[in-house]
């Protein structure tokens, strides 16, 4: 457990600190990022404060969508924007591409190792993954349409209002997801839990299909925790490849 914490707390802190580093290059970020760029440029609060209000308001969306979050999920909202504001405190913008294009690639590097960290230590996704999975659980929606149609609106409105997209976004958006599959299996808590003994392939196995993996999620009629936080964060550690 002790371990577990400890690694979801790093993995969160990593994750600001790369979407910070992904900020300062200038070269374009994340969707949500972009979003929070835009309001921050017109409300004057600093991007990673935005950050935090907005995984508050996406955790109150998971009401309707009946998802409970986990202790990662609230840690989510409080130190991930807050890591961001300190880096781009700490971290002005650079100048020169060459300095520009290495911020951006140890920010995605840096992100896609915090997500295997967080993702990895089982203690339920974050606000905006886990909105993801709520649509596709009460609406029905593939998990790739959800998130497409969501970040592509956030990633809209963030540039109409100012946010920076540009070549950042695109290497995010197409190298986030083969990175997170590298990450994830390294860093999996789950499989080192009983005695150093990995657990068999199968459990970390994602099923095609919304049908079968509910049938997975139950025993006896009876959805267990544990195994539907963990179904919920891998899939959405593979979907960000479907961006």
């Amino acid at each position: 457990m002790t371990r577990r914490v400890l690694q979801l707390v790093i993995g969160l802190v990593l994750y600001g600190v790369g979407d910070g580093l992904m900020i300062s290059a200038g070269l374009g970020v994340d969707p949500w990022t972009v979003f929070a760029q835009g309001l921050s440029r017109h409300t004057g609060i600093g991007v990673g404060w935005i950050t935090n209000i907005v995984g508050l308001l996406v955790l109150l969306l998971w009401i309707p969508l009946r998802q409970k979050p986990g202790m990662g999920t609230l840690l989510n909202v409080l130190l991930v924007g807050t890591a961001i504001q300190a880096t781009v405190t700490v971290l002005p913008p650079v100048h020169g591409l060459l300095m520009q294009i290495l911020l951006l690639v140890a920010g995605v590097l840096a992100v896609a190792l915090a997500s295997g960290l967080y993702i990895g230590a089982h203690f339920g996704p974050g606000p905006r993954d886990g909105l993801m999975t709520g649509m596709n659980s009460r609406l029905g929606w593939p998990i790739w349409v959800s998130r497409l149609t969501v970040e592509v609106t956030v990633l809209a409105i963030g540039w109409l209002l100012g946010g920076t997209v540009g070549v950042g976004t695109v290497v995010f958006a197409l190298g986030i997801g083969p990175l997170v599959h590298i990450a994830l299996p390294l860093l999996d808590t789950a499989r080192t839990r009983r005695g150093g003994r990995e657990e068999p392939e199968a459990s970390t196995q994602l099923p095609e299909d919304a049908g079968l993996a509910r049938r997975l999620m139950q025993r006896g009629r009876t959805k267990t925790y544990d195994e539907s936080r963990a179904l919920r964060d891998l899939r959405a550690a593979r979907d960000r490849s479907d961006w």
